[in-house]
């Protein structure tokens, strides 16, 4: 129950900053979100708001990884397709709402131990990615390019598509950046 409770604070925080930002996200709202007491959010976070914004983040990049790690053994188009539908999908159920909980932090976090642990969870992606993709058939003089092209096209087409409140834009930038993957396959290099 305790866990739980943990937990449901986690997962409150990292919806909060994917919405707001670290500086939007309060504890109140925390709180309200999860469900849990007044009393467990320092029992739980003894170190206050920085250190529920970093286990958000890593909740936030654990929950990526999984969804990277369910890729292995798939072409680098597949790849490409379901790490960029995993952003389309989450504009569409939140109606444009919430966007990338990390993109939230690194905009506006102050705190260079924030900035750090954005740039070490924005790094996994980019290594998972480059490895998936050259795995799936990108050629290694290119799959680190293209791991990072695919992780700062997904967060600039979630920022145009919230904007605009129109996934038209999303679906164009995607659209081309899986063109650009599979380009890459087909000349080899």
């Amino acid at each position: 129950m305790v866990a739980d409770a943990r937990a449901r604070m986690i997962d409150s925080a990292a919806v909060l900053l994917a919405r707001h930002g670290s500086r939007g996200a309060s504890f109140s709202e925390v709180l309200a979100a999860s469900g849990a007491p007044r009393g467990s959010l320092y029992h739980h976070f003894p170190g206050g708001k920085e250190e529920l914004v970093l286990a958000a983040l890593d909740a936030a990049g654990a929950r990526a990884d999984g969804v990277l790690d369910g890729l292995v053994g798939r072409d680098a188009v597949a790849v490409t397709e379901v790490f960029l539908g995993l952003w389309r999908r989450l504009l569409v159920a939140t109606d444009f709402a919430v966007g990338c909980a990390v993109a939230g932090v690194t905009v506006d976090a102050e705190s260079p131990v924030l900035i750090e642990r954005s740039a070490a969870v924005f790094r996994g992606w980019r290594g998972r990615l480059a490895t998936l993709l050259e795995a799936g058939g990108v050629p290694s003089a290119r799959s680190a390019a293209l791991a990072a092209t695919v992780i700062a096209v997904s967060e600039g087409a979630v920022l145009l598509a919230r904007a605009e409140r129109d996934l038209a834009v999303f679906d164009l930038v995607a659209d081309e950046t899986i063109a650009a993957v599979r380009a890459a396959l087909s000349i080899g290099v």
